[in-house]
């Protein structure tokens, strides 16, 4: 080869290593590809994720408007109602049986 050819070489194998570095590295490159793509997929779960939430929350809206017996588990649950016939037993707090 003459010095001419391997000119010519170094400068055409410098300018595809430039160029490999600017898709890799640059704008929009490769590598904001993979973080781009990285935080969509984190979005998409969490999408997912508060979807899943909302269905839950709608289901409950619902059975709270039409489910009198949901409605009064939850009071009683909640706010610690007791029904018109009921009664709450208290026991004491158990001995300890060493002596």
């Amino acid at each position: 080869m003459t010095t001419r050819q391997n000119i010519t070489l170094s400068i055409v194998i410098l300018i595809l290593f430039s160029l490999f570095l600017l898709i890799i590295f640059g704008d929009d490159g490769l590598f904001d590809f993979v973080q781009i793509k990285g935080e969509k997929d984190r979005l998409v779960e969490k999408n997912e994720k508060l979807n899943q939430k909302n269905l839950n929350m709608y289901r409950e809206i619902d059975r709270l408007k039409n489910d009198p017996k949901f409605v009064e588990d939850v009071v009683r649950q909640e706010l610690g109602v007791i029904g018109k016939d009921e009664v709450i037993f208290k026991t004491g707090k158990k001995q300890d049986s060493k002596k």
